[in-house]
């Protein structure tokens, strides 16, 4: 079968190591279903995969992408939970839990194969495309908002970033919920976009805010970190998933954040209980992720040099 995947490990040039071509089909395992895949999105996982981060060499090659939507064994049309082994399904009692593509080829070809409990129905309200978008970015934003930051209806929450996918789901989800969402990118045209989707206001990074906030979603890192700590109000939040900056901040404002009895909470990836309540949500709620842009699989490297060099505002999507 077709499939895009890591044939070398690149920590300079990560797209050294990317290929297209032909793998073997997935194995049949009890307890597992194959998905045939007709859509599946981006995310900078795949990238830090293509450097050897969470893939050694020596399971190469690997075929990636967490994310998938496409149509079970009895024709059921399914989203792909991309997080292995969360409660034991599928897998040894004493295996740690993983993300597809660290330890089990992805979603980046024909078929996937995951455990059957890992494979969620698909609301009809959503197309293959935008239900592709959904299990990584989307569901990281649905639990850095809704669980581990703790916000409600009426609560203030900055945004660092916009235009990736995490910030950006952050950022529709948030003012769908009802938030008073502020954003930040070094782009004007991103800030702008954020200001459609939903943010009451969007300013260039480190900006003064109108006001302090109850969280803030740090997906930056080392570039923002200062001033997502300074802009918590007292007993706030920062929830942070990823450093795509660095992940050594030059102040840490440790002082701030014990004087002022902030939380710093980490976040990773999502349970397959919010990814249903997220599917619901976006369902019942019309709200739809945001893709910049469908693509064949055949051209998975264009695909993959712009979420490098950061060409996008949203959601790359991969159909097959």
């Amino acid at each position: 079968m077709f499939a895009v995947y890591a044939a070398r490990i690149d920590k300079d040039q990560p797209l050294n190591g990317l290929e297209l071509g032909e793998r073997p089909e997935p194995a049949a395992r009890p307890g597992w279903s194959t998905v045939t895949v007709k859509a599946a999105s981006l995310n900078h996982h795949d990238l830090w995969s293509l450097r050897g981060v969470g893939l050694p060499a020596d399971r190469l090659p690997m075929i990636l992408g967490c994310d998938a939507a496409g149509v079970d064994e009895d024709g059921n049309e399914v989203v792909v939970h991309s997080v292995i082994g969360e409660s034991g399904h599928g897998v040894g009692p004493k295996e740690r839990r993983s993300i597809l593509t660290e330890v089990y080829d992805g979603t980046f070809a024909e078929r996937v194969t995951v455990p059957t409990w890992n494979v969620v129905p698909k609301p009809k309200e959503l197309s293959f495309e935008q239900a592709a978008c959904l299990p990584t970015a989307w569901l990281t934003a649905y639990r850095m908002l809704f669980t581990n930051a703790g916000v409600r209806p009426g609560d203030s929450v900055l945004v660092q970033g916009a235009g990736g996918g995490v910030a950006t789901a952050c950022v529709v989800l948030g003012s769908a919920a009802g938030l008073r969402v502020y954003a930040t990118s070094r782009d004007a045209a991103k800030r702008r976009r954020a200001v459609e989707l939903g943010a009451v206001e969007a300013f260039e990074p480190g900006a003064r805010l109108p006001q302090r906030v109850d969280a803030v979603i740090e997906t930056v890192g080392a570039a923002t970190w200062s001033h997502s700590v300074k802009s918590l109000r007292p007993g706030g939040t920062v929830v942070i998933s990823g450093a795509t900056s660095g992940d050594r901040p030059a102040n840490a404002e440790l002082t701030r954040i014990f004087f002022l009895e902030l939380k710093v909470v980490g976040s990773t990836m999502g349970s397959r209980d919010e990814l249903e309540d997220l599917l619901s949500f976006c369902a019942t709620a019309g709200v739809r992720p945001v893709i910049d842009d469908i693509l064949p699989v055949g051209r998975a490297r264009e695909a993959f040099e712009r979420m490098e060099a950061g060409n996008l505002f949203g959601k790359i999507v991969l159909t097959m």
